[in-house]
């Protein structure tokens, strides 16, 4: 197929490919040949150099090269060959492959070369967000706001109230652009609103489209109505969609380099995933339990006051949580809170299947729970039960007056 984009990276590689293939595991005597095939690979990018800024496949083609020749104890000075074209294999976009091998993230990387780092991000409940530097915040964030805006692809959700005249929110739509990607994917959207999770991006298809690496981009539905995963090879990215009750909740695995792939990083302050919430539209929890403390007092008084859902005491929303989440971190305490504040049980089921998704998606196990950092920790991240931070502080003023 004809790429549209000015950037000939993917000829260079596929040109390469073609001139070594069969030839990857090399004895002394095939070494020039592949120099020569290495040489022709270097003046090609060279070629396309002025249009590729920018591109993820070009820089990873360029430090290979010169990694190759190191390896290979290649003269960069020799000759060089116009290898032939691989010819590509029949069949509908639907059954082919995920080749060429650019079309495939992970395996783009050389062996010889660091693997690629990735990162988490995760929104659910009330809402909740995780960032791709795993802060923990929990926001308002009412109304439509971009998750992810990069090169590559858009997130987008749309938050609505839980109930009428509550601040609380939650996700009742999500929008996902991949964009087109050279020979690989076509631009495709995803869409999925309250009691609709569709298996097929917007327009039927379940894959990139009519490019020859159209599978690096795939839709499977886990759980019919409750549970999709597209995979993004084409840049080493898997998104999680579930509905939980009647709202969204959204995971990604993604590597760095396509995290920080923005031309535009004035326009990173409302990209939430990489950057968190606006100070304004964030909320503390120990602001709030006060608040709802001092709520109940005043209804108690008289009925001036908004009642909250009566389906869950303190207690007894801890005692659900606990059920499924067992350690108090921050998805435990994100968990009571949304019960206290919607009094409807699938957001502890929404707590709960976001914290599964971190430990299918999370690179680093290590990280898997958060605390809340105002908490004095006891050895092993445990937060000490019943101890109120005020103690803490107490506490160790007495030591210091002890001391002096």
């Amino acid at each position: 197929p004809a790429v549209t984009s000015p950037c000939k990276i993917l000829k260079c590689n596929s040109e390469f490919w073609a001139a070594t293939s069969g030839s990857h595991h090399l004895g002394a005597e095939e070494a020039p040949e592949f120099c020569t095939a290495l040489r022709a690979y270097a003046h090609c990018t060279r070629r396309t150099a002025r249009t590729c800024r920018g591109d993820l496949a070009y820089h990873s083609a360029v430090h290979g090269i010169d990694d190759l020749m190191v390896q290979h104890n290649c003269s960069k000075d020799g000759p060089t060959s116009q290898p032939r074209l691989r010819t590509l294999p029949p069949g509908d976009s639907q059954e082919r492959s995920d080749s060429p091998e650019i079309c495939h993230y992970e395996k783009s990387f050389h062996k010889h070369s660091a693997a690629p780092n990735y990162t988490h991000c995760g929104l659910f409940g009330d809402p909740h967000l995780r960032t791709f530097t795993d802060t923990f915040q929990t926001c308002k964030v009412q109304g439509a706001w971009p998750l992810i805006d990069n090169n590559y692809l858009n997130v987008q959700v749309t938050n609505t109230p839980v109930l009428p005249g509550s601040s609380a929110t939650a996700t009742s739509k999500l929008t996902i652009i991949f964009k087109s990607f050279q020979e690989c994917v076509d631009q495709k959207v995803y869409q999925a609103e309250m009691d609709e999770l569709p298996a097929a991006f917007v327009d039927g298809s379940k894959n990139g489209g009519d490019k020859h690496g159209a599978n690096s981009l795939k839709i499977t539905e886990k759980v019919s109505g409750q549970h999709i995963e597209i995979q993004a090879k084409y840049i080493g990215t898997t998104i999680v969609v579930r509905q939980v009750g009647r709202y969204l909740t959204f995971a990604v695995r993604m590597p760095e380099e396509v995290v920080n792939a923005v031309e535009d990083r004035d326009s990173q302050g409302l990209y939430l995933c990489l950057r968190g919430c606006p100070l304004n539209q964030q909320i503390d929890f120990q602001t709030l339990r006060s608040a709802q403390a001092t709520e109940g007092r005043a209804r108690r008084k008289g009925p001036s006051l908004p009642a909250p859902p009566e389906a869950f005491t303190y207690e007894t929303a801890t005692a659900k949580c606990r059920e499924k989440l067992p350690v108090e971190d921050l998805y435990f305490q994100s968990c009571v809170f949304d019960l206290l504040t919607t009094g409807d049980v699938n957001f502890m089921l929404a707590a709960y299947y976001a914290f599964e998704d971190v430990k299918m998606l999370h690179s680093n196990k290590d990280k898997l729970h958060l605390y809340e950092r105002t908490r004095v920790l006891a050895p092993g991240n445990a937060a000490p039960a019943g101890t109120h931070p005020t103690l803490w502080v107490a506490l160790l003023c007495l030591c210091w007056l002890c001391l002096l």
